[in-house]
């Protein structure tokens, strides 16, 4: 190990452990924050979200031991409250609600017509979305947003890894299909 990782020999030492926070921040916010995004499908809650993750981690930071990727270890927290937040919700954002060109904005030299058309995919995209399962939906978001491999994937999904790729599989395959068939037929 490298001596900036976190090692919990050195528990005491509170500069570490802030160099730990901020390194994670630095490293791994922006996946974290579009995989909530794409989960709760509301900005705000999201990035409410993303600073639930990162203070549990760090109340978490003396129990936490690097056995995997930290971005795994963010991911987990991010899709736990992502999920509690569904279930006390009770009821999940349709996928249309998101502003997904917010996502990823247009680069500024970036001409008008070439923006319309990613735009109009993204929203393809954020339909075909709404047609996947839970599991594959959170699969793809986590390989996407995160990239998780599959071992990491049905840590966070309780499932067999396995289980992990047929979902994959099976999304992916919908996502194809889907965004195969003509705009018109879609709506």
């Amino acid at each position: 190990m490298t001596p900036e990782r976190h090692q919990p020999a050195h528990r005491g030492s509170a500069s570490l452990d802030e160099r730990l926070l901020v390194r994670w921040v630095s490293e791994h916010a922006q996946s974290v924050s579009g995989y909530l995004q794409a989960m709760v499908r509301d900005r705000h809650a999201a990035d409410d979200l993303l600073q639930e993750v990162f203070f549990r981690a760090w109340q978490a930071r003396d129990r936490y031991a690097e056995q995997g990727k930290e971005r795994a270890y963010l991911l987990c927290i991010a899709d736990r409250l992502a999920r509690d937040r569904g279930r006390r919700a009770g009821r999940e954002t349709p996928l249309d609600d998101v502003a997904w060109h917010r996502i990823e904005p247009a680069a500024a030299d970036e001409e008008p017509l070439a923006a319309l058309l990613r735009s109009e995919a993204r929203h393809r995209l954020s339909q075909a979305m709404e047609t996947l399962s839970e599991p594959q939906r959170r699969t793809l978001l986590l390989r996407y947003y995160g990239g998780l491999d599959f071992r990491e994937i049905a840590h966070i999904l309780e499932c067999p890894v396995n289980t992990a790729l047929s979902h994959s599989r099976r999304g992916l395959a919908t996502l194809r299909r889907m965004l195969a068939e003509p705009a018109e037929t879609q709506r």
